[in-house]
């Protein structure tokens, strides 16, 4: 059997440096014949794609943060490649891996991805990119890819608290139209996000407790802008206690749905830069990948 291992040398504290001889020993031991890939820059794991017949492995595997995963799901979809992909978390987050209980240990990851029981995931598309877990615009969105690695790899996620404390200074309001099932709206917006998630930012249920992976619906939660200081404070409370039935925000499930902006709004697609657009439609792919987990 053939194994494509891509992985980023510098997610997280670059700990696949340590650990990178004996997670290939794990593969080669439980009978793949493996070749191992170093992303080189950003956007390299999905060029890898053009450059490799992908086709010929019997499983493709990729460690690093949420960034890399994305960009090795970009290369396969856009290959129309149905092969089981691993996964072995090595960022600072690593919402994904949280999702589907993916050891942060990753000799026991590696160990797992032999086993090779397989969950088909559902994955998101904004516009013509895609995205696995989260598309977000509005406050602190921008955090993760404004953040530079060096950073991160020295504080970790205390790194994305600092720099969110940045932008509370630099609250930006975004009037939008909203479109889905039955649904028509416009209204102005501080933060938005569209998830099929557990975690995100490494708060687990921030999109409730009854989030499934492969029902084909996001999770959607847009926050209002506040009036005044007593509503900032009602918002924030109602966050914290986890009620999103409140006249600060919206929040329903939906497969589809679409934002309409008179000004181009910067958008986020698991934690890097998705563009800037007026016109944006985000649909799900049902179980469209075969996660090993």
């Amino acid at each position: 059997m053939k194994l494509l291992f891509i992985y980023n040398p510098r997610a997280g504290k670059a700990k696949i440096r340590s650990n990178l001889l004996d997670i290939i020993d794990i593969f080669t031991k439980a009978g793949f014949v493996v070749t191992a890939h170093p992303t080189q820059a950003t956007g390299d794991a999905t060029r890898i794609f053009e450059r490799v017949k992908a086709a010929n492995y019997d499983v493709i595997v990729c460690s690093g943060g949420d960034g890399t995963l994305d960009e090795v799901v970009s290369g396969m979809m856009k290959q129309k490649l149905k092969i089981p992909l691993g996964y072995i978390p090595a960022g600072t987050t690593n919402d994904f891996a949280r999702n589907l209980r993916i050891s942060s240990n990753m000799l026991t990851a590696a160990e797992r991805i032999c086993q090779r029981h397989t969950f088909s995931c559902d994955i998101g598309y904004l516009n013509e990119a895609n995205f696995i877990y989260i598309a977000a615009f509005g406050l602190f969105t921008d955090v993760s890819y404004e953040t530079s690695q060096d950073i991160k790899n020295v504080i970790g996620q205390t790194a994305y608290i600092l720099e969110g404390i940045k932008r509370l200074t630099d609250l930006k309001v975004s009037r939008m139209r909203v479109i889905s099932e039955g649904i028509d709206f416009e209204d102005d917006f501080i933060f938005g996000m569209v998830t099929n998630s557990i975690s995100v930012g490494g708060f687990k249920h921030l999109t409730g407790k009854r989030v499934k992976l492969d029902d084909g619906l996001f999770e959607v939660i847009l926050i209002k802008k506040p009036k005044n200081p007593l509503e900032l404070n009602n918002l924030i409370t109602a966050l914290l206690k986890r009620n999103y039935n409140t006249e600060y925000m919206y929040s329903f499930k939906t497969e589809k749905i679409s934002f309409a902006a008179d000004e181009e709004i910067p958008w986020t697609l698991d934690g890097e830069f998705g563009g800037r657009h007026t016109e944006v439609t985000i649909r799900n792919m049902r179980q469209a990948i075969e996660i090993i987990c």
